[in-house]
């Protein structure tokens, strides 16, 4: 195995391991034993379990922008792509990646992993504000309409989780379409 491949195999499990049961109740023994790489490796590559948890939350934030800027900057009217980026298949009863990290006292009180989560919502809200402004809204309403759309999907992992149905997910994504049709359209929208 690579050096490389150990890195990226501590932060995939990292990752995993955060997302189940947060960064403060993991441990770098927890995430040796899950990417199968030897202790040597992990020292190596992240001498303090703070190196591990920066390079894994900053892996599973950059995940989350690309997978965004590939629903909302695919082709299609400002509408069609903001409705691929709320009805994406997701994981609902697993809960949000970043999500999940939002609730861990242990990012939340840590300035660059905190700043790190902030960044990926604040890059979430501006690709959807750009796409409504591209549809004809003004920029301070894309913005109002931009954080509803982030907060919709954010409710609609919360809501499946606590009802254990999945489909609320969607369900809360579906209403929210449906309160676009107010959207204006454009020459290239038509």
């Amino acid at each position: 195995m690579t050096s490389t491949d150990a890195r990226t195999r501590l932060v995939a499990a990292a990752q995993e391991l955060f997302w189940a049961q947060g960064v403060g109740a993991t441990s770098p023994r927890q995430v040796l034993a899950a990417s199968g790489v030897g202790q040597g490796s992990l020292y190596h590559h992240f001498p303090t379990k703070h190196d591990l948890a920066a390079a894994a939350v900053h892996a599973t934030t950059t995940a989350g922008l690309d997978a965004a800027r590939r629903d909302l900057g695919a082709q299609g009217s400002a509408v069609e792509r903001l409705v691929r980026y709320l009805e994406r298949p997701r994981p609902a009863l697993a809960g949000c990646k970043v999500g999940r990290l939002v609730s861990d006292q242990a990012v939340m009180d840590d300035a660059a992993l905190a700043a790190e989560v902030r960044a990926y919502f604040r890059g979430l809200v501006d690709l959807a504000a750009a796409v409504l402004v591209e549809g004809g809204l003004p920029a301070d309403e894309s913005r109002g309409r931009a954080h509803a759309a982030v907060a919709v999907v954010q409710g609609g992992y919360v809501l499946a989780r606590a009802l254990d149905d999945p489909d609320a997910m969607s369900a809360a994504a579906r209403g929210f379409v449906a309160l676009l049709d107010p959207l204006p359209t454009t020459s290239e929208d038509a």
